[in-house]
């Protein structure tokens, strides 16, 4: 009995090796090509930013047929890379270092500052007023002049995620977070006050994204079940819109987005971890359209309510036609049915769709103007940039207009030429390897500071001196692009508290 025992072991134990072997052999096979594992945009979508083991890497935005390479580094492994508006100010977090945030000026190639944290760091936000760290559960916000800790708002609902969002005005600088991680509450901070403006009762499910429209005024939501999208008003909390992206499945979504086409944003897009991304238009339902419609049953003279996805041509017409009567009619008893139907009815659907090559990868949105045509551009982690066009005026499917490919590697679809980044870019060339090592005793003479111990600290002055430099506007010779808008180069003055 003891060796069949035995024999039973050694079945066992074999069985469950030869499983596990087959289990890492087909995550090998399925594991992308791509070692990228953090891709993000900056605040106003005009360059990206790419993080992975090999480095990272910043992108100008400014073409549809050339992804320009503004900047590269190949010594760290970057978990996290954000940059500020189209400033030389980077803030990054490294795989060996997950608890450690450093500031660094990229075009000189020096490290700033660097600050220590005692969990790991999940997520970095900044404008150009303050910088935010999230950690699990506690968020640490920076006076982004000084890099000093303003406020720490500690005991936060676990956010395994690092779930936040900070508005990228200064004026109207918000901060965003889940306020609980059971419903879907948003906790809205004023993060130039510092002190909590208000809570939305957002959703049922637990959050999943979050995003601020441009000027600060209206925030986006979605929840962990993924069938709604909704937009509210930062101020007192009014619900301005709600979309349905779907009803079939529940999905993981990802990235939100309102466009950059103006101050107050005419849509919001939405990417998941299925092949689909939806763009949405923020506008107030006309009423020529007609959200349902009902009829008479000849056998059991039952009304019914039905979806009605088409428009009539004039509101007038419409109230002429008995269609126009029965709607009236509904319209009337819509306080008799249920709140799920009415809903449901009253939910926008996508103006605008995309379907991508892939299902089941992490990826980022953003909608932008690039060579005065409105684009969606879709990042996402197998290591690619899809850039669509986008009609304002019909919506419907978008085109795919160019792939670019983020890991350096050459593609037959389309690889950006350095050559042709330096000559018409706008943005200073990528720093050469003999201008980093130049500078290495510079970066070496900059210290750390560690959680507010200024162990081997530079001074205030010095510090405050390469913040300027970081954001400062270079020549007016070297950029042609944009130089009189005053958000492309921000500025960052003095004693902003």
């Amino acid at each position: 009995m003891q060796n069949l025992a035995r024999n039973v072991d050694v079945f066992t134990q074999g069985l469950k090796y030869s499983i596990s072997g087959l289990m890492n052999l087909a995550n090998e096979t399925n594991e992308p090509e791509s070692d990228v594992f953090f891709v993000n945009f900056n605040q106003d979508y005009t360059s990206l930013a790419v993080g992975s083991q090999a480095g990272y890497k910043l992108y100008s935005l400014n073409s549809v047929d050339y992804l320009h390479i503004i900047y590269e580094n190949d010594t760290e492994d970057i978990r996290i890379i954000e940059r500020l508006f189209s400033s030389s100010l980077v803030a990054m977090v490294t795989l060996s270092s997950p608890r450690k945030l450093r500031v660094c000026h990229f075009r000189k190639g020096t490290e700033i500052c660097y600050y220590s944290y005692s969990n790991t760091i999940l997520a970095v936000k900044l404008n150009r007023s303050r910088l935010v760290v999230c950690l699990q559960e506690s968020l640490y916000i920076h006076n982004i002049n000084t890099m000093k800790v303003l406020h720490t708002i500690r005991e936060t609902p676990p956010n395994l995620a690092g779930l936040c969002t900070l508005s990228i005005v200064s004026h109207d600088c918000y901060l965003a977070y889940p306020g609980s991680n059971t419903i879907g509450e948003v906790q809205i901070f004023d993060a130039i006050n510092l002190q909590a403006k208000t809570m939305i009762p957002a959703h049922d499910s637990p959050l999943a994204a979050l995003a601020f429209n441009p000027n600060g005024t209206k925030i986006a939501t979605a929840s962990e079940k993924g069938t709604v999208i909704r937009v509210f008003q930062v101020h007192d909390g009014t619900k301005l819109f709600e979309f349905r992206r779907g009803v079939k499945r529940c999905v993981s979504i990802s990235s939100l987005a309102f466009s950059m086409d103006s101050t107050d944003s005419m849509f919001l897009c939405c990417s998941s971890n299925t092949e689909t991304v939806h763009i949405f238009k923020l506008e107030e339902p006309k009423e020529a359209y007609v959200n349902y419609f009902s009829f008479l049953c000849s056998h059991c003279c039952y009304i019914s309510i039905v979806p009605c996805w088409y428009r009539l041509r004039q509101a007038t017409e419409e109230s002429q036609t008995w269609m126009g009567y029965l709607t009236k009619a509904v319209s009337a008893s819509a306080n008799y049915l249920p709140s799920q139907v009415t809903d449901v009815f009253n939910q926008g659907r996508a103006f605008a769709s995309v379907h991508l090559p892939f299902q089941g990868l992490k990826s980022v949105c953003a909608i932008t103007v690039v060579q005065k045509v409105f684009r969606l551009l879709v990042a996402s982690a197998d290591g690619y940039l899809y850039v669509y066009n986008l009609d304002t005026t019909e919506g419907g499917d978008c085109t795919l207009l160019k792939q670019h490919r983020l890991d350096g590697k050459r593609d037959d679809v389309d690889c950006a030429s350095v050559s042709t980044a330096e000559s018409g870019s706008g943005e200073t060339p990528a720093a050469t390897a003999t201008e980093i090592v130049q500078n290495a005793a510079y970066i070496n003479s900059y210290a750390g500071v560690l959680c507010g111990c200024s162990s081997n600290s530079i001074s205030d002055s010095e510090k405050h001196h390469e913040m300027i430099a970081a954001t400062e506007s270079p020549p007016t010779f070297s950029c042609p692009f944009r130089l009189n808008d005053d958000a492309e180069f921000p500025p960052i003055t003095q004693n902003m508290d």
